[in-house]
């Protein structure tokens, strides 16, 4: 066995840990009613796949790569890729059956959906450009998360990033098994650059953030000072469920896909604003302060990934906005 996968599920377990520590702090326990072993092992298994996709041997595939397509895999290599996804719906099971929440419309649903938009995508044979059935699968994902279709699933307070988690793992599968988009850059070994660049970014958007936040109301200062702890569980918490996820959709696959279409300028921009309009429903009907905000900023995380076409970087950048406004800021 290589260093890599050994050291991926070394830092796993750490990363297990410490949520678990995360988790006994907050009162989740209390909350799931003595449930919390397969609660938690449920969010593990979500996690576990958004982590070792990160750890993968082809992850250096660039952007002029093309994948082999649909048609050179036998029919029964074909099949096993499509029923495949349908297990992303036992991790549901595991959580919901012990508690007797067990819905077979949920368990389906969870299974179905990421089996037929892998049969789109796989028998399509399509360019590594946008097409109308990357919109549908991503429209697809993005209304599902939006409208909130699969959170009664784990209808908890502090389980609201499981249907997150779902959709990022089912986003991987389709675009790095299925699709095989090159240039995605999911990766979480990274380079130097890759903190030179997160870091650069984050320091030209915190004083046009600061500037426009301040002068629209939508920013006022909170000074506390939070311990080191602290800071490191929001951290660990903001860069794995919410800019790794945003991120892959937005760059790695959004963006990346709309480059090859519109040239990196126009699908920076375009992204940008479509990661801005994502943001609407923040705290009012329709809050254009954060939209504006937002679609700036995803301008910042566009040049992020773009500059070496990893998504640690502009994870990175979204990581240190994100945790910045959330503990000095509201």
């Amino acid at each position: 066995m290589r260093l890599k996968p050994i050291l991926a599920t070394i830092i796993f377990a750490l990363l297990l840990y410490a949520f678990w520590k995360q988790v006994l702090a907050t009162g989740l326990a209390d909350r799931l009613g003595g449930h919390l072993l397969s609660a938690f092992t449920c969010f593990a298994l979500l996690l576990a796949v958004l982590w070792f996709f990160g750890f993968r041997n082809d992850v250096g595939i660039g952007k002029n790569h093309v994948g082999t397509g649909a048609l050179a895999r036998p029919t029964r290599a074909k099949l096993a890729l499509l029923l495949a996804p349908a297990l992303l719906a036992i991790p549901y099971a595991i959580f919901s059956l012990p508690r007797h929440e067990f819905h077979l419309t949920y368990f389906f649903g969870l299974a179905l959906l990421p089996v037929a938009l892998s049969a789109l995508l796989e028998f399509s044979n399509l360019p590594p450009h946008f097409t109308w059935q990357d919109f549908v699968a991503l429209f697809g994902i993005a209304l599902v998360l939006e409208l909130r279709i699969f959170s009664g699933a784990w209808p908890y307070a502090g389980l609201g990033s499981l249907p997150k988690l779902y959709l990022c793992d089912v986003a991987l599968y389709l675009y790095i098994v299925v699709r095989r988009l090159p240039g995605i850059g999911y990766s979480f070994i990274p380079a130097l650059d890759d903190f030179k660049i997160g870091l650069r970014e984050w320091a030209f958007f915190l004083p046009i953030a600061l500037g426009l936040g301040f002068a629209t109301n939508f920013l006022s200062f909170y000074p506390r000072h939070p311990s080191v702890g602290h800071i490191a569980g929001a951290f660990l918490i903001t860069f794995l469920l919410t800019a790794i996820p945003e991120e892959l959709f937005f760059r790695g696959i959004l963006q990346n896909l709309l480059e090859a279409r519109l040239g990196p300028a126009k699908s920076l921009i375009l992204t940008a604003c479509l990661f801005g309009l994502s943001h609407f429903h923040k705290g009012a009907a329709f809050n254009w302060r954060y939209v504006l905000l937002a679609a700036i900023a995803g301008i910042f995380y566009g040049r992020a990934w773009l500059a070496k076409r990893h998504l640690f970087a502009s994870a990175l950048t979204h990581t240190l906005v994100d945790v910045v406004w959330g503990l000095w800021f509201r």
